[in-house]
């Protein structure tokens, strides 16, 4: 069945849409023909595509899926069969897979991340109690529907009691626990790794031990060197750019998910080689909080040059000096060390009267001064946002007795 191919017949369903595909089978939208116009995906395996274990691993996942209703696993409705193929008719999931969500979004925030754990878990639960094993859990394989997650294709799963122990090799690369890549011999508790994968990706946005063959994934997951995250290649990028105030701010990211990993690691030489990074990290957010401080003193006197300057052209707009007397309230606040709501509070009160004054002034030099007042302060509202949220966030990890950690709210408290 080829892409260009129409989808095939099946009498009780109107086959739509392509929704994905795999190694032995093309999944379809389909409606179901009758009054009710109910939604389906059906899974469209070639019978012509099916060697011994192939077939073997299809009756294996009917035979689960038949068995097991659980809310986080999609449910199989009905199987049929004809000359050419075999037809698992599914549950129809809308919102996509994991993956497209975590890459729509680059990275999910804890809180979501929280959410689908706790549903993954509740799924894998139900499952190893009745000793099913998955064995190719990724987030391609992990379907959203109206915000609650579904694991789906059983292709690869097994009946499998806790430590019985199995030699094929299942599942995809950058998801088999170490036992699977390394030796080959696994057991039910392989899954386990795979769901810490997940979670690492929801997080950061790419899995940990990304590679191009078995030996370099064994590589890296024997290796001590810690796992740079995608945060830490951004703050450096950014560093090297000279945009030191979106660098620290991914430095101290990065460290909020560095030092829980240094108080939970149990090995003493990956915990040591984490807790250089971590104090390497803070050396450089240290340097970069003092050239931001800086950078801010510079800045604002400019802006205050640019503010003055409008402020004399303004004598005739009442409401426009009103605009700009706020502005200078807010940038007088800051200067002083008041970086909170309060401050942030002037700031957007100022931009509230000054675009909209901006939306009524003609062409001239006026106007692009203020346009340029306008930019300076969106980007000085949008500064302490960004410290405020890293605050809150700060004092949520609750690890006020590591010295570490103390380290951290240190570096990444910019005045």
């Amino acid at each position: 069945m080829a892409a260009g191919f129409a989808p095939p017949k099946l009498a009780e369903f109107i086959l739509t849409e392509r929704l994905g595909s795999g190694t032995y089978a093309i999944v379809y939208k389909a409606y179901r023909k009758n009054d009710n116009r109910e939604v389906v995906a059906v899974k469209v395996v070639s019978k012509k595509s099916l060697n011994k274990a192939s077939t073997e691993n299809l009756l294996t996942e009917i035979e689960i899926l038949k068995t097991v209703k659980h809310p986080h696993i999609v449910q199989l409705k009905d199987f049929q069969w004809d000359s050419e193929n075999i037809y698992l008719i599914m549950e129809f999931c809308s919102g996509g897979d994991l993956s497209r969500f975590i890459h729509s979004r680059r990275l999910l925030p804890e809180h979501v991340a929280r959410r689908f754990l706790q549903q993954l878990a509740s799924a894998l639960k139900f499952l190893h109690e009745r000793n099913i094993s998955h064995l190719d859990l990724k987030p391609q394989n992990i379907l959203l529907s109206g915000g609650m997650l579904k694991l789906a294709d059983f292709g690869f799963a097994q009946y499998m009691s806790p430590w019985d122990e199995r030699h094929v090799l299942r599942g995809s690369p950058l998801y088999m626990a170490p036992e699977m890549v390394c030796n080959r011999q696994y057991d039910a508790r392989a899954d386990l790794w795979s769901v810490g994968v997940i979670l690492y990706e929801a997080l950061f946005g790419h899995p940990p031990f990304a590679s191009r063959s078995y030996a370099e994934i064994e590589e890296k997951i024997r290796s001590n060197r810690p796992i740079e995250t995608m945060l830490v290649v951004e703050a450096v990028s950014k560093d090297q750019s000279g945009d030191y105030a979106a660098a620290l701010s991914l430095y101290c990211q990065s460290l909020e998910h560095f030092v829980p990993a240094v108080h939970y690691e149990t090995d003493a030489q990956r915990k040591e080689a984490i807790r250089k990074k971590v104090k390497q990290y803070i050396s450089r957010a240290e340097d970069l909080k003092a050239l931001v401080a800086s950078n801010n003193k510079i800045s604002f006197a400019q802006a205050k040059t640019t503010r003055d300057l409008l402020k004399e052209m303004s004598r005739g707009s009442p409401r426009l000096i009103a605009g700009l007397e706020l502005a200078s309230a807010a940038v007088a606040k800051e200067e002083e060390g008041d970086d909170g709501h309060d401050t942030l509070d002037l700031y957007q009160q100022s931009l509230g009267e000054l675009l909209l004054m901006l939306a009524a002034e003609p062409v001239g030099r006026r106007r692009e001064l203020l346009h340029g007042e306008i930019k300076c302060l969106m980007a000085r509202a949008e500064y302490l946002k960004e410290q405020l949220k890293m605050r809150e966030t700060q004092a949520e990890a609750s690890m006020d007795r590591d010295p570490l950690s103390e380290s951290v709210k240190s570096s990444c408290c910019v005045q």
